[in-house]
């Protein structure tokens, strides 16, 4: 019987770090307060220059007004997913394997010579 080969974890099957995930969330956060605040401009301009069709410009400013400090707050609370089989696992039972990860056969295994004395 021949023993399995040993498999390494891969680390790019590893999850970003918090540090990133935060910093992708805050980044993302502010660059949508910026869109906020150019909508506030952009009304403030609009209103200022009596522009054409401001009764179809003021309420799209306005939803972005609104919408977007909300949508802001939801995806910079949000989290990446979970593992989806992370729980899958445990439901199932285990394989039972008789030699240890890692270990060596007994063919594999130095033999200590003994040598009896004259």
């Amino acid at each position: 019987m021949k023993r399995q080969a040993y498999q390494p974890i891969l680390i790019t099957d590893a999850s970003r770090s918090q540090d990133d995930q935060l910093t992708s969330r805050q980044k993302r956060y502010v660059l949508m307060m910026g869109v906020r605040v150019a909508c506030v401009i952009i009304g403030a301009i609009l209103v200022g220059v009596q522009a054409p069709l401001l009764w179809l410009w003021l309420p799209l400013v306005a939803l972005g007004m609104i919408l977007i400090p909300w949508l802001a707050v939801l995806l910079a609370n949000d989290r990446p997913p979970k593992e989806q089989h992370r729980l899958a696992g445990k439901f199932q039972p285990r394989r039972r394997d008789d030699t240890p990860p890692m270990s060596l056969t007994a063919e594999e295994r130095p033999r200590k010579i003994i040598d009896a004395e004259p």
